[in-house]
């Protein structure tokens, strides 16, 4: 269960231990108190069905169309799986994933998933909070952002060098965000390890993002002082923003975002309203003062 965030921990003032000693204050008080919000407050029976969650998909180095990830990400190898961790931290090197996050708390997190594109999913995920993993790796002073790569597999990511993109894929949060409690990091759905096509073996969850923010397959996760260069602000920074929070308000260029598609509806399904910040507008405080037309 995800709970409630209330706090103004996220000032810029605020050492990145400072944050995370005070999350652990203020969550174990929600805790106790059993308090969720109604948009976290989801259960299974409202998540798309694992073969919906599988067959649907976004992950480009494997094709653009929605069914070619299940259909060719079988090729992804995730033996021996190793991300490298660098930057502004303590504990710089490689680690394998017991080594990450081996012995941290794996809780389920069935959150809403709000793509770009205007459609939508709820799915149950398992893995351990972000700040967890960078409380074991240590955050060191002038950290600000952290920076994530996915995996870079020509021979089996047959669409890597398709025309416009550039691989590997390149994502990144500001460290308040990462540090926030329901910022996670996924490795399982329903209960099962995540299909290569969801972002096996590790992958990152933001569910007041857009999809996109939600990097697969992750090898590297880097603590920097600036603002890492994203794939999809590269590509075209006025249409992809660094923020990407879900924002009825803000449309894409190209189409509306003030509705979306729920996936597996049917065909009379409907659509409905989009909800700001996708609804987790616990996460309001982190972006007091911005102009989130204008820090897309």
């Amino acid at each position: 269960m995800a709970y409630r965030w209330k706090n103004d921990l996220t000032r810029a003032d605020a050492t990145p231990r400072a944050l995370f000693a005070s999350r652990r204050q203020v969550l174990a008080g929600l805790a106790a108190s059993g308090f969720a919000t109604p948009a976290l407050a989801l259960g299974r029976s409202d998540a798309n069905t694992l073969e919906q969650i599988r067959s649907y998909n976004n992950y480009y180095e494997f094709g653009f169309q929605k069914e070619e990830p299940a259909k060719h990400a079988g090729a992804l190898v995730t033996d021996d799986w190793r991300v490298e961790v660098g930057g502004l931290v303590d504990n710089p090197g490689s680690y394998t994933l017991e080594d990450l996050i081996g012995g941290l708390t794996v809780e389920e997190r069935i959150y809403r998933l709000r793509c770009v594109e205007a459609w939508s999913m709820v799915i149950p995920w398992s893995g351990v909070e972000l700040a967890d993993v960078l409380g074991r790796i240590g955050v060191q002073d002038g950290a600000r952002y952290v920076a994530f790569e996915t995996v870079l597999q020509p021979a089996a990511m047959w669409n890597a060098n398709a025309r416009g993109m550039d691989f590997p894929y390149v994502e990144g949060l500001r460290l308040d965000e990462a540090m926030h409690p329901l910022t996670l990091l996924a490795t399982g759905i329903y209960g099962e390890p995540l299909a290569n096509q969801n972002g096996a073996p590790i992958r990152l969850v933001v569910p007041w993002k857009y999809g996109f923010k939600s990097i697969k397959s992750i090898v590297r996760i880097t603590l920097t002082a600036e603002q890492p260069i994203t794939t999809w602000t590269r590509i075209d920074a006025n249409e992809y923003g660094f923020y990407a929070n879900v924002n009825p308000q803000v449309d894409h260029p190209r189409w509306s975002q003030a509705t979306e598609r729920p996936v597996g509806v049917g065909l009379f399904g409907g659509r409905r309203d989009t909800l700001m910040f996708n609804g987790y507008d616990e996460v309001a405080p982190l972006y007091a003062g911005m102009d989130l037309r204008v820090d897309y």
